[in-house]
């Protein structure tokens, strides 16, 4: 009798939320990682604030950081290599706007990439779609892109006193699509090495000095013009980083190249990498708490 009345009883219970296993690879649930955007922006909220919680400088560190390393770049390519950037704009301007749009780059790759070793421990816990920890770093990383940015518009206009003045033009309207690339771009190789590294920690190693290495075939110390004088100037046209960085330079300084047909590549390199980067994504997390 009593048996009766329990499955009498489970009939009338409701679930807020019943989870169930994906069919299918390519059942990636969009709609549920919108669901959970309250979460995701509590996540770029964590990230912010935890990257400098125990620092004396705090914030100050995204202005610091680009401008020691546009000044190094100055020094060692444009005074003792004596490397002319050949775009009519002034070395400092260069070099700074290349290392902006590459850190933004670089953080959006090295952060992602680390998604499921770093959120183990939370993984293991609670139930949310995971794409929300990966798309919450693009996010918090615009924010830190954003502050850079704000120091290179105020170095521009600093030398816009000393003769190279501010253009404002059509071509500012590319800066919010090639900052949208460059993150698609960081999101889908980095999600790809982070479901890797579940497995082989090597590339957890290897996605450091990686970042490094693909800089210097990306002209963001170097102009275009240097690479095209280069037996290596195949492996630079090859990089979708090229033409969005070179773009990114023509639409703050109109001066330079716009390569309509590489940036065409890029675009089709990035849907790819996207693609693939959800399809390991969603295989992997079925099972890499076994293996974290």
């Amino acid at each position: 009798m009593s048996s009766i009345t329990h499955n009498a009883a489970d009939k009338h219970e409701h679930w807020d939320l019943v989870i169930t296993p994906k069919n299918s690879l390519f059942n990636l649930n969009l709609k549920e990682v919108w669901s959970y955007r309250d979460l995701m922006w509590l996540f770029v909220k964590r990230d912010f604030v935890a990257q400098y919680k125990q620092t004396i400088l705090g914030p100050l560190w995204h202005f610091i950081q680009p401008l020691f390393t546009t000044l190094m770049f100055f020094i060692v390519f444009g005074t003792i290599a004596k490397i002319k950037t050949d775009t009519g704009m002034h070395p400092i301007l260069f070099y700074m706007s290349g290392v902006t749009i590459w850190n933004y780059f670089s953080a959006c790759l090295s952060n992602t990439s680390n998604t499921f070793v770093a959120n183990a421990g939370i993984f293991g816990k609670v139930y949310f779609p995971r794409l929300v920890i990966p798309l919450s770093v693009v996010i918090s990383n615009i924010v830190k892109f954003g502050i850079q940015f704000l120091l290179l518009l105020l170095v521009m206009v600093f030398f816009s006193f000393k003769g190279f003045p501010i253009k404002f033009g059509w071509a500012w309207l590319l800066i919010p699509v090639l900052i949208t690339m460059m993150s698609g771009l960081g999101l889908g190789l980095g999600i790809i090495i982070s479901s890797l590294t579940t497995k082989y920690r090597d590339f957890s190693v290897f996605i450091g000095f990686a970042v490094q290495l693909l800089m210097y075939i990306t002209p963001v110390v170097l102009p275009m013009s240097y690479y095209n004088q280069s037996k290596y100037k195949f492996l630079v046209t090859f990089n979708p980083l090229s033409s969005i960085v070179e773009a990114f330079r023509y639409a703050l300084f109109q001066t330079g190249t716009l390569n309509t047909g590489g940036l065409l590549y890029s675009l089709a390199f990035i849907v790819v990498v996207i693609f693939i980067g959800l399809i390991v994504f969603a295989k992997v997390e079925r099972s890499f708490m076994d293996t974290v």
